[in-house]
């Protein structure tokens, strides 16, 4: 059992090391043309909802968006029968056409690497490539190293790039100010307790 534990944490250890030496380029700031938004008052018209529940598509509904935040999915209708506009949210400052259309949440990938050198150097790629195949959130485990990541995080949370949500998440050993050593944490105690400080 001491050596699968040694085994394991000189490999979580070996890991966050070349993590934390992986040299990765920041996504560039967010063009232009790169989408629109986030806009005070976003109103998708018309869609059939799948909500990732289980329940089968409902709709047409309409889906209010304020900021960044989905404040209200309203169901305006049934299939093949006219909407009844006066029943529809109102207020939006820009409107999306998606009647005929099927919507629902983005992806989370809970395992998620952004690259390196010898895949890409440039963050931008995986970002887009997980946005166009709809995932919407990602879960570093780790992205990239702390600083690098965390820095990401807070800009695509501003929108500042073209990016999905990042949920930064390190382990033992992932910072760059890590100080520790893999034989004191192995080092056993004086009461005989792997990992609890010895009684003097």
């Amino acid at each position: 059992m001491k050596h699968l534990l040694t085994f394991c944490l000189g490999l979580i250890l070996t890991s966050s090391s070349v993590y934390s030496q992986v040299q990765l380029n920041p996504a560039p700031d967010r063009r232009a043309d790169e989408g629109e938004g986030p806009f005070e008052r976003l109103i998708i018209r018309g869609a059939i909802v799948i909500d990732g529940s289980g329940a089968p598509p409902a709709g047409p509904a309409d889906i209010v968006i304020e900021g960044n935040k989905i404040v209200e999915i309203r169901q305006v209708g049934v299939p093949n029968v006219p909407i009844d506009d006066a029943s529809r949210p109102q207020g939006a400052t820009k409107e999306i056409d998606a009647h005929g259309s099927y919507i629902m949440p983005g992806f989370i990938n809970l395992h998620a690497h952004i690259g390196g050198a010898e895949k890409s150097p440039n963050s931008e790629y995986p970002y887009k490539l997980y946005l166009a195949h709809g995932v919407t959130t990602i879960r570093g485990v780790p992205a990239a190293n702390v600083a690098w990541t965390q820095s990401e995080k807070i800009r695509s949370a501003a929108n500042e790039i073209v990016a999905p949500r990042i949920v930064a998440f390190h382990t033992l050993g992932q910072g760059e100010n890590w100080k520790g050593d893999l034989f004191i944490l192995l080092k056993k105690p004086k009461n005989g307790s792997l990992g609890l400080p010895a009684k003097e």
